[in-house]
């Protein structure tokens, strides 16, 4: 009989291209994931990883394993979420992964209610960038992603998930109170055209948006600072050592020392989504979920 917590493994180790990594994400010693593997290997009599380079990748018949071993997954996966729908229980263990802001100002909060009212359930809170959630959403690692979608850049959804709206955020320009826009009260990207932003880096959804709404300026925005934390940001405008694009979700109280004016042509809003597995549908503790992050998010905004 295959071993499902070792087929678990099986396609940890594929999603993220070798066993430390894997391991890192179960929450597993890297040892643990490479026992696992091997008793697999042991059960189906075939070699089921190959080593490449300083990685490994799955065999011929590892991928054939974690194919079909992963509809066999989601079999299991809706049949226990049948189970509970019918015994009306709202029970069990989530793993939640969220982006950071919406781990303050979104997840928390709603998490810490939903302990409170469903004492069967426990819920795991993990942070990371969207398109790592989605990977983990999709592979079985977390039951329960949060992500954003900022207007039109793109943000790959396997057919397998499910994507809910929960909340909508808005981003404000944060200039330092000295600086010559602070008055104005709203502005344009033809307004900020000249001005050193502190930006996240190359790559991660926020950054493709704020040069997109450079579009039609004939420029692309100035970074003059990167970090991944926008409470980093904030600390830079803070020092007058650049303007930034802050959302609203989780945001920190600004303070007398920066002003937020709001952006418009266009107004920068990102779509709050939750996303989890089509097989958990039927589930009681992920609609508990869904409906805890969709409660008055206007409260967090």
């Amino acid at each position: 009989m295959i071993d499902l917590a070792a087929l678990t493994s099986l396609r940890a180790v594929d999603t993220h291209g070798s066993v430390v990594a894997a391991a890192d994400a179960l929450g597993f010693t890297p040892s643990a994931v490479s026992q696992q593997v091997k008793r697999l290997e042991r059960q189906t009599g075939v070699p089921l990883l190959e080593r490449v380079g300083r990685g490994v990748m799955l065999t011929r018949h590892g991928r054939h394993l974690v194919d079909a071993g992963g509809r066999v997954l989601g079999d299991l996966e809706e049949i226990e979420s049948g189970l509970h729908r019918q015994a009306g229980a709202v029970a069990g263990h989530l793993r939640i992964v969220a982006f950071s802001t919406a781990m303050r100002g979104l997840v928390a909060p709603a998490v810490r209610r939903l302990l409170d009212a469903h004492r069967d359930l426990t819920l795991q809170l993990s942070e990371r960038e969207p398109w790592d959630t989605v990977d983990l959403v999709a592979s079985g690692q977390c039951e329960v992603g949060v992500v954003h979608r900022w207007g039109d850049v793109a943000l790959a959804i396997p057919d397998h998930l499910v994507a809910a709206t929960v909340a909508q955020d808005v981003a404000d320009v944060v200039v330092h109170r000295d600086h010559p826009l602070a008055g104005r009260g709203r502005v344009t990207p033809h307004d900020l055209v000249d001005e050193g932003w502190v930006a996240t880096p190359e790559g991660t959804i926020c950054r493709e948006w704020l040069t997109r709404m450079y579009d039609g300026t004939g420029r692309l925005p100035r970074i003059a600072h990167q970090s991944m934390e926008f409470d980093s940001h904030l600390a830079m405008v803070r020092a007058g050592l650049g303007i930034a694009l802050v959302p609203r979700l989780g945001r920190q109280p600004l303070g007398d020392d920066v002003v937020a004016l709001s952006a418009v042509d266009p107004v920068p809003t990102r779509e709050v989504l939750a996303l989890h597995r089509r097989s958990m549908a039927a589930s009681p503790a992920v609609a508990a979920v869904l409906a805890g992050l969709a409660a008055d998010p206007s409260e967090s905004l």
